[in-house]
C-alpha cells in the first residue's frame, strides 16, 4: 500500500461529478484523455487521498491498449483487450468520467452480453522495457494465433483443436450451418466437407500448445 504524502489524508472514496457512481480503491475506471477525439484512458485506482482544501488526486496504475504497447495491436488482440502496466500516476479524481470492469480473459470468455464497460487483460505489460508477462500464451488453428474472443472458431470433432473458417476453406455463413466439423489432417476432404460444428463464440478452447 503506497504511503500518504504529506499534507493529505486517506480517502476511502470518492464520487464521480454529475453521478451517483462511487469510486473505491481496486476499482477500474474511466479518465479523461488528453485528446477530446480519444478513447478514454483506462486505470485501476490504487489510492484516493485529498489535501486539507477537499482536493481529491487518486494514485492509479495504468492500463494499456495494443496500439499503444510496443509491436502495437495485432490480430489476435481483441477490441476490448487491455494490458496492465506497471506505470504508476498521480492524477485529479475530476479526471475519472466513469467506472468499468476490466475481467481476466477466461471470466470475459464467459460473458453472454459484453457492454461498452467490459475490457479484459490476460498479459502485464513493462512499457520501458516492451516485456509482456506471461511470454507464453495458448494457440489455436493452423495459422498458430492466440485465441481472439472477437472471431468466431470451429471445433474438429477428432483432434479438439479450434480452426478460423477462413483457414480451413469456409465461411462464417457456412459454419453456422453445420453440425459437425472434421479437419483436413483427420478426415477426407469429402469429410470435411460434409462436416460442421456448432461455432465457438464464448471462448470456451482447451489450449493445445504453448507459443511465444
Amino acid at each position: 500500500m503506497a504511503k500518504t504524502r504529506p499534507g493529505k489524508r486517506d480517502v476511502d472514496s470518492y464520487t464521480i461529478r454529475g453521478t451517483n457512481k462511487v469510486v473505491r480503491a481496486g476499482d477500474c475506471v474511466l479518465m479523461r484523455p488528453s485528446e477530446s477525439d480519444s478513447a478514454p484512458y483506462v486505470a485501476r485506482v490504487e489510492k484516493i487521498e485529498a489535501d486539507n482544501r477537499n482536493n481529491v488526486r487518486v494514485r492509479v496504475r495504468w492500463y494499456y491498449r495494443p496500439e499503444e504497447a510496443v509491436g502495437g495491436r495485432r490480430q489476435f488482440h481483441g477490441a476490448k483487450e487491455l494490458f496492465l502496466s506497471d506505470h504508476y500516476d498521480i492524477q485529479s479524481a475530476h479526471t475519472i468520467e466513469g467506472k468499468c470492469t476490466v475481467h481476466s480473459f477466461k471470466n470475459y470468455t464467459k460473458l453472454e452480453n459484453v457492454g461498452p464497460e467490459d475490457y479484459y487483460c490476460r498479459f502485464e505489460y513493462k512499457p520501458a522495457s516492451g516485456a509482456f508477462l506471461p511470454d507464453r500464451v495458448a494457440v489455436y488453428c493452423k495459422c498458430e494465433m492466440p485465441y481472439n474472443p472477437d472471431d468466431l472458431m470451429i471445433q474438429c470433432d477428432e483432434c479438439k483443436d479450434w480452426y478460423h473458417p477462413a483457414c480451413v476453406d469456409l465461411t462464417i455463413e457456412q459454419v453456422k450451418q453445420l453440425d459437425h466439423f472434421v479437419c483436413s489432417e483427420h478426415g477426407s476432404d469429402e469429410d470435411v466437407k460434409k462436416s460442421h460444428k456448432t461455432p465457438l463464440t464464448n471462448g470456451k478452447a482447451e489450449p493445445k500448445r504453448q507459443k511465444k
